[in-house]
């Protein structure tokens, strides 16, 4: 690792220059509240700043204070989190905001000793909520971070190591003006989202750019260096998109995921897992692979046919699911005779169940389908 020092006045003077001659207008930089700071911090994990936007102003809207949000049924909170995915961030959140109430009256803590033991509250986020809220000098290292420290002070250790985190952490941190955290924080983030990017950085209209030690080694498209990923599992699905008949009619069958686990407490199409040998091209054992996992979960479907195919990625796992309009066995269709995880809904009705964002785009499709009544 090299780490050259000598210019880090230079750096941390001319990035916050830079960033208060013209930073983004983003509806989070409007607030000094570190709840709503948290909020926006939580959302932007892993998501991108123009899809934050809309859902930062309804989330507000609806969860204005610690209170609002502590005081929320989960469901509520879930549903508006639709389409963000990763919705271990909400339930992370309103979990930490219980614990604000409970034993801060309501009144997000000052001290990284206090803050970093809430739930979902790591390194990062404390960093960030303790610096723009409070101007504390505290670090906030994100892959943005990362990779501008990476290039201005050529360091080549892979930025997927503890190890390296703690000196990027160290050296952020010493790199704090004095009585700006809160604006030097924004501006690294600032400056990796636009200047300093993963790709095809913007070398020439760089405001480091006459001291940066990887521009100047021509190693600028090299760093960070990242250790890749393991990439998502495949996995084929099979999902029942069960119509309503008689009474149900213009419904379709819903139902929740477990308690614990990816996507917990979520509404869903009933799915299962195809094997090996149920391969698109062999419809026929496919919709009997349907039938089966539809059985082990107390359910007789008929009328199968093939409707759509749709994919979701998580971070560890590729769903390629395959859609099967069906009907449930004569007589099933009854809501005393399904199983209690199981409900009847229809487009209104959908609308106050929290839906992971494949199973919103299936819904979509298939409510544009239908004829009017």
């Amino acid at each position: 690792m090299t780490l050259d020092f000598k210019h880090r006045s230079y750096f941390s003077e001319q990035l916050l220059a830079w960033y208060r001659r013209g930073n983004r207008d983003l509806p989070w930089r409007r607030s000094r509240d570190p709840y709503h700071i948290w909020v926006s911090e939580v959302m932007l994990q892993q998501t991108r700043v123009e899809t934050v936007i809309p859902y930062y102003h309804r989330f507000l809207e609806r969860f204005p204070t610690i209170e609002a949000l502590a005081d929320a049924p989960e469901d509520d909170v879930l549903k508006l989190w639709e389409g963000l995915g990763y919705y271990s961030r909400a339930r992370n959140l309103q979990a930490a905001v219980r614990e604000v109430k409970e034993r801060y009256g309501s009144v997000v803590p000052d001290t990284p000793e206090d803050i970093s033991t809430l739930k979902g509250v790591g390194p990062y986020t404390s960093g960030a909520i303790l610096s723009i809220a409070y101007n504390k000098p505290v670090p906030a290292v994100d892959g943005n971070v990362m990779r501008v420290l990476s290039r201005f002070f050529l360091i080549e250790d892979d930025i997927m190591k503890p190890a390296t985190r703690k000196v990027m952490e160290k050296l952020a941190c010493e790199l704090i003006p004095e009585g700006a955290a809160g604006d030097f924080n924004q501006a690294l983030m600032e400056f990796g989202a636009l200047v300093c990017t993963p790709r095809s950085p913007h070398c020439m209209t760089c405001p480091v750019m006459e001291h940066c030690a990887a521009r100047l080694e021509g190693m600028e498209q090299e760093l960070p260096v990242k250790k890749k990923a393991k990439p998502p599992r495949p996995e084929r699905r099979l999902a029942a998109l069960i119509e309503g008949t008689g009474e149900q009619e213009g419904k379709v069958l819903i139902r929740q995921r477990p308690q614990e686990g990816l996507l917990a407490r979520m509404w869903e199409l009933p799915h299962g897992l195809a094997g090996d040998s149920a391969g698109q091209e062999d419809e026929a054992l496919a919709i009997g692979e349907l039938h089966e996992a539809m059985r082990r979960d107390g359910l007789s479907i008929t009328q199968v046919q093939p409707y759509m195919s749709a994919e979701h990625t998580f971070s560890h796992i590729h769903w390629d699911m395959q859609v099967y309009r069906c009907r449930l066995a004569a007589g099933g269709d009854l809501p005393d005779l399904l199983p209690y995880h199981y409900r009847w809904v229809g487009l209104a009705e959908l609308e106050q169940y929290a839906l992971p964002n494949v199973f919103v785009r299936i819904f979509r499709k298939y409510f544009k389908d239908m004829p009017a009544s």
